[in-house]
């Protein structure tokens, strides 16, 4: 049983685990629409309060919401570029009010989404938990070298920053003993900024800038304005997340030894449309399962979900108190980068892990690994690949684990039926053989 200060120590880290990926969305849209530092900075607090709420009331159990897994929910990525789209051809207002119709579409949509997790046996699930943290892995990469589009990306200070919080981490989950091997990546997190600021690259001048305390209000930016297009559009981006926070709870469940039953994702993806309305209300942004956490799972191998309730109730109270939230951005990019690699390379390890289970040579079986990990890994190495298309179909097929994991799908589904198909009645018996020559 663990206490109390240890619950926190490692509620704690799972919010620095994801922290990097729920500050830079506010950061990227509040930028591309020209907000104001205070308007930019009312969305940094509103997101993590957001996060906080969405993240208990995904671990919570009840009849009709919460998967009961140990799962926290972050801002998606594929949501920026509509919800700049939307805004800088209408307003703000507009974007919102599509993200609160849209999470009620969630809602009311998740119990026929989950009639479709049959089409998901172990040579799916194992394939599309592989592909979540191969294509994370680019990302880790990225942080360990500055951050993508820093004017320091790829100096040798960043790498060797990475280096030593990838070192300390390994050294103590290797021979670190009880709670300190728990919480590796928080000391190699907290040694690497140490290190960092000694290098001078260490910043604490937006903890001054930042209020003390801050509460976020419904309609910050105006009552809710709806457009069809506009909706259709998030119900779009929506259904992508749908298929990503599905591979993110088998990922949960393999990495807490647990079988996931229908209801509980039904029930999961349930709280994620609850919060995504939420997110509408108070200015934020639409929610989905954090795949960043499941790698720290599976490091940790700490499966209670107290400690992401904990991490739930820190989200919250960083969202409240703004100067304690800067505090946290302060950590830089290349020791991000470093805890990324083992995090990110731990679930794409528990996926290989699954597909070991897997006879790869019964028919199709090969085939729809190598195919559903290469266009996945494909559509996120390569996303200008769909720049000719639709946008509505760019949202779709530009995410690698949507494209990967539709692939499994569909070749499963193929080489199933072919199965079936080939095995009729009395076909297991053996072939009569030829008559002998006399």
């Amino acid at each position: 049983m663990l206490s109390k200060p240890k619950v926190f120590a490692l509620g704690f880290q799972h919010v620095m685990a994801m922290y990097a990926g729920a500050i830079a969305v506010p950061f990227i849209v509040g930028g591309a629409l020209g907000l104001t530092e205070t308007q930019i900075a009312y969305l940094i607090a509103a997101d993590l309060f957001t996060c906080g709420l969405a993240t208990l009331l995904q671990v919570l159990r009840i009849k009709y919401f919460g998967s009961g897994l140990p799962v926290v929910l972050g801002c998606t990525f594929t949501a920026v570029g509509p919800i700049i789209a939307i805004a800088s051809t209408s307003n703000l207002a507009t974007a919102y009010g599509a993200i609160i119709l849209s999470g009620l579409f969630v809602v009311l949509f998740a119990p026929l989404y989950g009639k479709l997790l049959r089409f998901f046996p172990t040579v799916v699930t194992g394939t599309v938990v592989t592909i979540i943290g191969l294509t994370l892995i680019p990302v880790a990469m990225n942080n360990a070298a500055g951050g993508q589009g820093s004017s320091d990306f790829g100096a040798p200070h960043n790498l060797l920053l990475a280096l030593i919080t990838l070192v300390i981490i390994l050294l103590l989950n290797r021979w670190g003993k009880g709670f300190m091997r728990i919480v590796s990546v928080l000391v190699g997190l907290a040694v690497g900024t140490a290190i960092g600021y000694f290098m001078g690259i260490v910043d604490f001048s937006g903890v001054g800038q930042a209020s003390v305390f801050s509460i976020a209000q419904p309609f910050y930016f105006g009552m809710p304005e709806f457009s069809i297009v506009a909706v259709l559009t998030m119900i779009i981006v929506n259904i992508v997340s749908m298929v990503e926070s599905t591979g993110v709870y088998l990922a949960v469940g393999r990495a807490t030894d647990q079988k996931v039953e229908q209801q509980q994702i039904v029930n999961g993806l349930r709280s994620e449309g609850a919060a995504i309305v939420l997110g509408g209300i108070f200015n934020a942004f639409p929610y989905t399962a954090f795949s960043q956490n499941v790698g720290l799972i599976t490091l940790t191998r700490v499966k209670t979900r107290n400690v992401i309730f904990a991490a739930g109730a820190i989200m919250v109270v960083l969202g409240l108190l703004p100067k304690l939230a800067a505090l946290t951005t302060v950590i830089p990019n290349a020791v991000l980068g470093g805890a990324m690699i083992v995090m990110f390379g731990s679930v794409a390890a528990s996926g290989v892990s699954i597909l070991s289970e897997v006879d790869l040579r019964k028919e199709g079986n090969l085939l729809i690994v190598a195919c559903s990990i290469a266009v996945g890994l494909g559509s996120a190495a390569v996303p200008q690949m769909f720049d000719m298309l639709p946008e509505w179909s760019k949202m779709l097929l530009q995410s690698g684990i949507v494209t990967g994991s539709l692939t499994a799908v569909i070749l499963n589904l193929i080489f199933s039926a072919r199965s079936s198909i080939s095995k009729q009645p009395g076909s297991d018996l053996p072939a009569p053989h030829a008559p002998q020559e006399t």
